[in-house]
């Protein structure tokens, strides 16, 4: 069953992402983050400007299958590529992706904004009907991660 986790309270919901793509990829994972549309570019953008001795390789749908296939990270824009194996998908879009449930986890970011919050509600009552229980993280709180 796929593990769901919520990352509530991020500042800003495409640094957060940029700083949690960083750490998976030192940490030699494969993910696909699914951006929304028209997200994707500004994504792959600030990945490249994160930090001027960093670099967080990607890919995006627009480029070659070879770097695709070279990529530990793609960045989608509104659905999920099919055939681009990873095992967390990175969901910033305000709904549930269809077909999380072949990623072993899903990680959720929510900002402190209420419009956002309450979109994330939405999510996690789909998640629940789905027979996942999702894990709540707080990033406000004392010894939290982020």
């Amino acid at each position: 069953m796929t593990a769901v986790a919520f990352h509530f309270n991020a500042p800003d919901k495409r640094a957060y992402a940029c700083r949690l793509l960083r750490k998976a990829f030192l940490k030699g994972a494969r993910l696909v983050v699914l951006a929304g549309a028209g997200r994707d570019v500004g994504l792959a953008q600030a990945l490249w400007t994160l930090s001027p001795t960093d670099f967080v390789p990607h890919c995006r749908e627009s480029d070659s299958h070879q770097t695709q296939s070279r990529s530990p990270i793609f960045i989608a824009g509104a659905a999920l590529p099919a055939d681009f194996q990873a095992d967390v998908l990175l969901n910033l879009t305000d709904a549930v992706a269809v077909g999380y449930d072949r990623f072993a986890r899903v990680i959720e970011v929510v900002e402190q904004d209420e419009g956002d919050r309450t979109r994330a509600r939405q999510r996690w009552r789909q998640y629940q009907a789905d027979g996942v229980t999702p894990e709540r993280h707080d990033l406000k709180a004392p010894g939290s991660a982020g």
